[in-house]
């Protein structure tokens, strides 16, 4: 809990006000089952009961532990205490906090009174922060806080829950969601392919092509974005992909073993020199137009949202720093001035495959009561995780409530985020994303094409605009 010198009290919604003639109103309503205690969880909770619905919220520590955890706090932050970047005239992210902060977010208002100095970015005190939540929620007539692991899925009588269990859900939960689902892409290693915004991609060097000019599901033989090398290009960047700089798993990470399928590309590497050749960077099946030859070695990109603004890199998940990433793959031609949406990575965490499994209100289709929330939707950050814990809190509410609820649109980041993971992302290839102006639609322009920090600007402008009429709206 925070000290009394750093308690903070809340400003309330303008839709809710505690008076004990509504809250005995409210209290009437069944309660929305919230199994999480993290930022996801605390934001679903705090939305809900600003409409009026209450809520249960369930955690388990400290009768169950985890191994990042260190203390029993609603809402501990796990690794950084840094939100990021809080400028909304040029980064997606602090677009997202200006967003969340309009929506009345409880994460973002007890991180704006509990932050630290960090120049751009919002850094916060994480006890006082995380102390701040807790408080807020303890203090609200219709927040029940109840410490215990919910092992198994939730009872038939639970008609509306809200998962939020983030990375380290429990084993027990896992094993139930993977039988309800018949999915198996929860707790292991994800592999992160790094994502490049396709505008970055030189394609007077790159070519569009299918292998073997295969077309698609939907016909296209030019789905794929082609880097060639030669044999002296692909040698020195074997010599950098091995030497470079590494990260180390965590050591409650380091008993999960990889899937052979998903192999860092640096390990592979290490394996042979010729392995890349015969694996992810095969060139068999490609003619490069610009030269009517046939490269060494091809570095292929895939279109990763359907609005075709972002490609990610096949098979180059990898364990370098996330220098020493950049500098490796901008090595290859065609990326020499590549701009990364997300860089590479591999760790343990336990997500959703949400484009298959969720519908457009988080709900899963397999049951219609269990909505999901936070990391395990496939977002990846505190405010992601928030993002989508403030959107289902208020699906959940405004079903219970027998009210329609709209989505923000696909041109703000909340909307960005949700559409994402409901659908804008390719089932087949989907990992943890961080919100980016890569998942929105390109800015409209009736002069000349906006680049740069003017591309940026333009779309934050938009995006709170919009925002802001979906507020008005709803």
């Amino acid at each position: 809990m925070a000290s009394a010198s750093h308690r903070h009290r809340y400003r309330m919604s303008p839709r809710w006000r505690p008076d004990p003639e509504t809250v005995n109103a409210s209290s009437a309503l069944p309660p929305i089952h919230i199994v999480g205690g993290g930022l996801a969880g605390c934001e679903a909770a705090w939305q809900s009961v600003q409409a009026g619905v209450p809520v249960i919220l369930h955690e388990m520590r400290p009768v169950r532990g985890t191994d990042a955890h260190q203390t029993e706090t609603l809402a501990e932050l796990v690794c950084s205490n840094s939100f990021r970047s809080d400028d909304a005239g040029y980064n997606a992210v602090g677009v997202l906090h200006a967003e969340m902060r309009r929506a009345g977010s409880l994460i973002l208002d007890a991180a704006d009174a509990h932050k630290v100095p960090a120049g751009g970015a919002l850094a916060v005190d994480r006890n006082s922060f995380a102390g701040a939540v807790q408080q807020a929620l303890e203090a609200h007539p219709l927040v029940k806080i109840e410490r215990g692991e919910v092992a198994e899925c939730p009872p038939p009588n639970w008609d509306s829950v809200i998962v939020a269990t983030g990375p380290l859900t429990s084993p027990t939960l896992s094993k139930a969601i993977l039988e309800l689902t018949g999915e198996d892409a929860l707790a292991f290693f994800d592999a992160i392919a790094p994502i490049v915004h396709a505008d970055s991609i030189d394609e007077s060097i790159a070519w569009r092509q299918s292998r073997y000019d295969k077309p698609g599901p939907g016909g296209d033989t030019k789905a794929y974005i082609n880097c060639p090398m030669d044999e002296a290009q692909y040698n020195a960047f074997i010599d950098m992909l091995v030497d470079g700089d590494k990260t180390e798993f965590r050591e409650w990470e380091k008993n999960t073993p990889f899937f052979e399928g998903c192999l860092p590309i640096e390990v592979m590497a290490a394996r042979g020199r010729e392995t890349l050749r015969y694996g992810p960077m095969k060139p068999i099946g490609l003619t490069n137009p610009h030269t009517g030859g046939k490269a060494h070695a091809v570095a292929q990109l895939r279109q990763d949202n359907a609005l075709g603004t972002l490609f990610n890199m096949v098979g180059f998940q990898t364990k370098l720093k996330y220098a020493a990433q950049a500098a490796v793959f901008r090595m290859i031609p065609g990326l020499e001035n590549a701009r990364f949406a997300r860089l590479g990575g591999i760790h343990r965490n336990t997500f959703l495959n949400s484009p298959k499994l969720l519908d457009e209100q988080l709900r899963l289709r397999a049951d219609s009561r269990l909505r999901f929330a936070g990391q395990i939707t496939g977002v990846e950050g505190y405010v992601e995780s928030a993002a989508i814990g403030l959107l289902a809190g208020r699906m959940a509410s405004a079903e219970r409530l027998k009210e329609t609820f709209a989505s923000p649109p696909e041109t703000t980041a909340l909307g960005a985020l949700l559409r994402h993971i409901t659908g804008g992302a390719d089932a087949e290839t989907f990992q943890p994303m961080n919100i980016n102006f890569g998942l929105m639609p390109p800015p409209k322009s009736s002069g000349k094409r906006l680049k740069g920090r003017d591309r940026k600007h333009a779309m934050a402008i938009r995006a709170l605009a919009d925002f802001d009429g979906w507020l008005t709206a709803t």
